[in-house]
């Protein structure tokens, strides 16, 4: 079985996840990276889209979690999107996502608070 792997790095939305009420209500900027283990199949051999993940329908399923019902969590977020990513393209064997949120309400000074998921079909 040959696979290869897709990054799609620093996709950016605006959204309103996390727990604190002003969260929902001002929003903020998320990134998402996608790490995803395709099941090569015959897919690289025809050269043919249909057998393939396509990126830009990957990044509008990303989008559309996202940008979707608010979570707490988000660790829940990564977890959705990985599941999405797969329930779409059954050649998906491993779905590795990272989400970072820039301006995460702690007291202290840093980048980001990221966190990332991997989800296995096989």
């Amino acid at each position: 079985m040959s696979t290869y792997t897709i990054l799609m790095q620093n996709c950016a939305f605006f959204a309103r996840h996390g727990v604190h009420a002003e969260e929902e209500f001002l929003g903020q900027r998320f990134f998402v990276d996608a790490e995803l283990e395709v099941e090569a199949g015959s897919a690289l051999e025809n050269d043919s889209i249909d057998e393939t993940v396509h990126y830009g329908t990957a990044f509008t399923i990303i989008e559309e979690i996202v940008v979707g019902k608010r979570r707490y969590l988000i660790e829940a977020l990564a977890l959705d999107i990985a599941r999405g990513l797969c329930k779409k393209f059954p050649q998906i064997i491993r779905a590795k996502i990272t989400v970072r949120k820039p301006n995460a309400p702690i007291p202290g000074v840093l980048d980001f608070v990221q966190v990332t998921v991997e989800h296995r079909t096989r």
